[in-house]
């Protein structure tokens, strides 16, 4: 677990101990936003929640302790170390009683500081991973799938229709269990249908069921998908390939949760919560009269749009290896290393058959490597297409570089020696690409674009 690039927020009302001990931060490579009282942190806009929060007990107006309490009540989960003056113990110790992870006396070592930080942002990381557990194989970290995976933790407490929109291969019924195992129905059954892979005329049949003899062939009574998941989850994938004639039905289903078997008159009443997933366009589907627009209506109470990876570079090194992990482990290899020059090549590749594609590249190079190193077939990545490897609209290798040196100096204020800590590199060789990108200080200013 690395700490470096971590968000600390400091709220003390002591001017001098409150930018000491955000220029420590920033030296050790965090990130640190400052307070000078509870109610200015409290008023203030934070978008991005932070690792830990350094708090001073005695602060005028709200202190330390009553800040502690207003973050409880509203379900702010944010590690908190108390900063207190020695009169100040017993109320500090009623502050870690009721859960604050520490509390360091004034005046406090360096190192001291820094060492709780660092343990309080492994608690925070270990308490994320375990909600990662959850998740699954989800691997990135990029803001546009954090952003889809804040929103999945969002809805699904709740219960309500969830509609994942997206391009095929972006791991759709990932996000899908993902929402089934974060809620309440997750000790439940999760039952799959990829509409567009059953034939049309067996559509009605696998999603309700038929009783014996209610068509040629229907040797017996089956249950459908919507029985089998009572009181679980139904994932409807590829839900646009639904049949106009069959899409009353299926509204019908989700607004009153009851059905007939084909070849019955018996209404069936369920308990499922239904979450879909397409990637057509059904508002131009509507416009072309081949999707119900109440249906419509029906399925996007909670849409989440799922980024194709063109547009989450930066979770490509990750994603390659995991994949080189999961597939030398189940074909028994040892596979410790991708070469530079090959993450290069990956990198710039705009995947259009997004995270699936990603993943049979890497299943059929860990086939293909005799040894420890990767050895991909980059050729293939230009099999009969004809088109260069980078995308038109998407950055370069050197391109998404550039914007994360840069968003780093953003954060590091321009000091080049802080962003080269949060960047892992010697400040030497930052300023040595610094000069290869064209990177100026006058480029700090401008705003940042997004990948």
């Amino acid at each position: 677990m690395n700490d470096t690039g971590a968000l600390v927020y400091v709220v003390d009302d002591d001017p001098s101990a409150r930018e000491g001990v955000a220029a420590l931060l920033r030296s050790a490579g965090m990130m640190a936003k400052t307070f000078a009282s509870a109610e200015e942190f409290l008023a203030a806009p934070r978008p991005r929640k932070p690792s830990c929060l350094l708090l001073d007990v005695n602060l005028p107006g709200l202190n330390g302790l009553e800040l502690q309490r207003e973050l409880a009540k509203s379900d702010v989960e944010t590690p908190i170390i108390f900063l207190t003056g020695h009169g100040d113990i017993p109320m500090t110790v009623r502050a870690v009683k009721a859960g604050a992870v520490n509390f360091l006396t004034k005046p406090f070592d360096d190192e001291e500081l820094l060492e709780a930080i660092r343990q309080c942002i492994r608690s925070y990381e270990e308490e994320r991973c375990c909600l990662e557990s959850e998740i699954g194989d989800i691997v990135g970290k990029s803001p546009a799938l954090q952003h889809v995976l804040e929103r999945i933790s969002i809805v699904a407490q709740a219960g309500s229709t969830v509609l994942l929109l997206g391009e095929t291969g972006t791991g759709k019924e990932l996000l899908a269990r993902a929402v089934h195992n974060l809620s309440p129905r997750k000790g439940r059954t999760f039952v799959r249908v990829n509409c567009s892979a059953i034939p049309s005329g067996l559509v009605e049949s696998e999603l309700f069921g038929h009783e014996k003899g209610a068509f040629t062939g229907a040797l017996m009574q089956k249950r459908g998908r919507f029985e089998l998941a009572d009181k679980g989850t139904l994932f409807l994938d590829e839900i646009g390939d639904i049949s106009l004639d069959l899409q009353p039905k299926l509204l019908r289903a989700l607004q009153e949760h009851e059905f007939e078997r084909l070849g019955s008159t018996r209404t069936i009443q369920v308990d499922v919560r239904l979450i879909a997933a397409t990637h057509r366009d059904l508002r131009g589907m509507i416009r072309d009269g081949k999707f119900r627009e109440d249906l419509f209506y029906r399925l996007n109470v909670f849409p989440i749009e799922v980024p194709p990876l063109r547009e989450r570079h930066e979770d490509i090194p990750l994603l390659a290896s995991f994949f080189v992990h999961k597939h030398s482990k189940h074909m028994g290899k040892r596979i410790e290393k991708i070469p530079p020059e090959t993450m290069r090549e990956l990198c710039r590749w705009h995947w259009p058959g997004n995270v699936r594609e990603l993943e049979n590249v890497i299943e059929r190079a860990v086939i293909l490597s005799p040894g420890t190193t990767l050895n991909v077939p980059l050729g293939e990545l230009n099999w009969n297409r004809g088109a260069a490897p980078v995308h038109e609209n998407v950055q370069t290798f050197a391109d998404s570089e550039r914007e994360i040196i840069l968003r780093s100096l953003r954060e590091s204020n321009g000091v080049i020696a802080t962003a080269a800590v949060k960047l892992g590199m010697k400040r030497t060789t930052l300023n040595s690409k610094m000069r290869k990108l064209q990177i100026s200080r006058n480029d700090l200013f401008q705003p940042a674009s997004s990948f």
